[in-house]
């Protein structure tokens, strides 16, 4: 019963997005409300209708309902019921399914927001359900969650046993919710187009929206990162892989888009480029999806090969088509206002920075592609990793870091050198000093020396702008902590990009200690052996197994110590599962500010005697997940209405 209730609210779903779509660009153009009010139920339904199917394909999961062959494939009767829950999203089918839900969620979202207005906002809501209708078209051909499956199995297949993991729960959420929610701007650009209203309506009404879809896709990357160095077994957090390239490059679009939209607001300038950006940006989400899913690439985080590739292969030339088409028809209504006064000045950093940014976004795509594009073309299979990724990024990433402490403090159009000494002098004089500390207490690297010097020039300025607002409050009779608070919450776009630029400040420490100071050994044991790596002694005590619902286990026994401390204990261990040949890296790690320790379990003999073990003593780790927690309070701060009263 279930397949036949799920396909059905598709189609009918499908048939609402299409209508909903048509009704809400009719209205708008014939300016009868009472078709725009017709598309807005129809849009409530779609919601109510993508929920349904949300919460049957749960509910098949949780009873292991194995005539859907979904279920069948993703789950066993032995699978816990937090992995059941899980797996809905695990594979392929799901993942569009859960994509659909969170686009027909940000537009509900939209309609109960912004129903009362009449310029752009019809326009948006016929692109975003028209955007709808083709994901729900995605389930109903090529990718569909519903399939029945004959004969019933008694037992299922199982869900990949590297995502039975607490990531699970957060990682593609927080992923798609980020893919999604540019889906919001992208569509009132694409109203701005329609109407001919392309100035700064459009980029006033989804600051907040492009806010919490980059914010959200900040913290998939971060937690894809944690599930990388937690859960993968060797040791990092981020390997250039092309399906975290995928989601990297609409982040990069993504933060030029915040930055440049705020000359446009204070400037008129920037029009076309915030709109390509827009385009770009929506692009390359839906660009991201189609190498995920459509199995022209290998990678761990990749979904099994299907047969919707071309579907959106197709529609990302739809897309980028009518939306480049509707740019070339405004090109004359996008000439800028403004105009770029002097280089020195905060436009043109701002400007630069998109620059470093698009150009990363290029680059990291260029990467992505080539092998594909060496193989369609050449018919040779070739390899781009981490140091070409490496070579063309991080000097691109080091001027962001410089431009992240100029960007804020120098003035509009034109800076003085009265303006430059006042704001610069100081925070340049810290990062020098900070350059020759480093090297005099025996730091070599010169990429950890100049990351780490930029670092703290940019937070001086930080710091500086907060201590001139602060001190200017204080004048005013408030005490210390309501000057503070006054401060952020009057000028909580501006504070919160600082407390922003300062988590990743501390996530570009994290990179740089755990890059320029970790190591790692490899070696194998016998029971009472101990290595010795970075002052640290591991011996190994030996090897123990159990039977886990899913799995069985094999468990190293690890005693470290360090100096005269008491020893602690560390188990790294291999699962093994019925549907998997290789067995898998169970890691134990343990973090601090300063270093993790961090084990892999490798070969081990079968009577416990001796086993071979990879130690890794990773550096300043932790730095990047305390950056992520920074950059969480900056984005929310960012959110949050203006406080002029404060």
């Amino acid at each position: 019963m279930i397949p036949e209730l799920g396909q059905g609210a598709l189609v009918v779903g499908i048939v609402l997005a299409v209508y909903g779509a048509i009704a809400a660009a009719a209205g708008a153009q014939t300016g009868r409300p009472a078709l725009i009010e017709s598309a807005q139920r129809a849009a409530l339904a779609v919601f109510a209708l993508v929920t349904a199917c949300f919460l049957l394909l749960a509910y098949a999961f949780l009873t292991f309902d194995f005539s859907v062959r979904y279920v069948a494939h993703q789950t066993t009767l032995s699978t816990p019921f937090y992995y059941r829950v899980t797996a809905v999203w695990g594979a392929l089918e799901g993942s569009i399914l859960l994509w659909a839900w969170m686009l027909a969620l940000y537009t509900l979202i939209v309609v109960l927001r912004h129903r009362g207005e009449r310029d752009l906002y019809p326009w948006a809501l016929s692109v975003m359900l028209g955007i709808i209708a083709f994901f729900l078209l995605v389930m109903t051909l090529p990718a569909p969650p519903f399939e029945r499956l004959t004969p019933v199995p008694a037992d299922g297949r199982g869900l990949n046993p590297l995502l039975e993991d607490t990531g699970m729960i957060t990682h593609p959420v927080a992923l798609y919710l980020g893919f999604t929610g540019f889906t919001v701007p992208f569509a009132f650009a694409m109203a701005a187009l329609v109407t001919g209203r392309v100035g700064d309506a459009w980029i006033t009404t989804t600051r907040r929206w492009t806010i919490v879809a980059w914010y959200f896709l900040s913290l998939g990357l971060l937690i894809g990162g944690w599930w990388s160095y937690h859960v993968l077994g060797w040791g990092g957090y981020w390997a250039w892989d092309p399906v975290e390239n995928a989601a990297f490059m609409p982040w990069l679009t993504g933060t030029a888009l915040l930055h440049s939209a705020m000359i446009q607001e204070r400037r008129r300038m920037l029009k076309l480029w915030n709109i390509s950006l827009v385009i770009l940006t929506f692009g390359l989400t839906i660009f991201g999806t189609f190498l995920t899913r459509s199995g022209v690439i290998a990678s761990v985080h990749a979904f099994s090969q299907g047969s919707i590739g071309a579907f959106f292969l197709a529609f990302l030339g739809l897309v980028l088509l009518v939306a480049f088409g509707g740019l070339a028809w405004r090109w004359d209504r996008l000439t800028a206002q403004g105009e770029l006064d002097s280089i020195l000045s905060r436009e043109s950093a701002f400007l630069l920075n998109n620059v470093f940014l698009v150009a990363a976004a290029f680059t990291v795509f260029f990467g992505t592609v080539f092998p594909l594009l060496s193989e369609a073309i050449r018919g040779v299979k070739v390899s781009v990793g981490a140091p070409f990724f490496n070579q063309v990024n991080v000097p691109l990433f080091l001027s962001l870091i410089f431009l992240m402490g100029v960007g804020p403090l120098i003035a509009w159009r034109r800076a003085s050198i009265d303006n430059l000494k006042r704001n610069f002098l100081g925070p340049v004089a810290i990062g020098l000093v900070a350059a020759a500390v480093l090297h005099l207490v025996g730091v070599r690297s010169t990429l950890a020396v100049l990351t780490l010097a930029l670092a703290l020039f940019a937070a001086a300025t930080i710091a500086l702008d907060v201590l001139r607002g602060t001190r200017a409050r204080l004048r005013t009779g408030a005490g210390l902590a309501r000057a503070v608070t006054g401060l952020l919450l009057r000028h909580n776009r501006r504070y919160g990009g600082f407390v922003i630029h300062l988590g990743i400040l501390l996530v570009a420490l994290g990179v740089t200690g755990s890059q320029a100071w970790s190591v790692q050994t490899e070696a194998t044991l016998k029971r009472g052996q101990a290595v010795e790596v970075a002052g640290y002694r591991f011996r190994f005590e030996g090897l123990s197994a159990t039977q886990e619902s899913t799995h069985a286990r094999v468990v190293g026994t690890f005693a470290v110590s360090r100096g005269g401390g008491a020893p602690i204990v560390m188990r790294p261990s291999k699962k093994f599962y019925r549907q998997e040949q290789a067995p898998i890296a169970g890691v134990d790690y343990r973090m601090g500010l300063t270093e993790d320790l961090y084990l892999v379990l490798g070969d081990f003999a079968r009577d416990g005697s001796a086993a071979t073990v990879k130690v890794l003593v990773n550096r300043l780790v932790s730095w990047i997940w305390i950056g992520g927690l920074v950059l969480t309070l900056g984005a929310l701060l960012a959110i949050v209405p203006d406080d002029r009263a404060a």
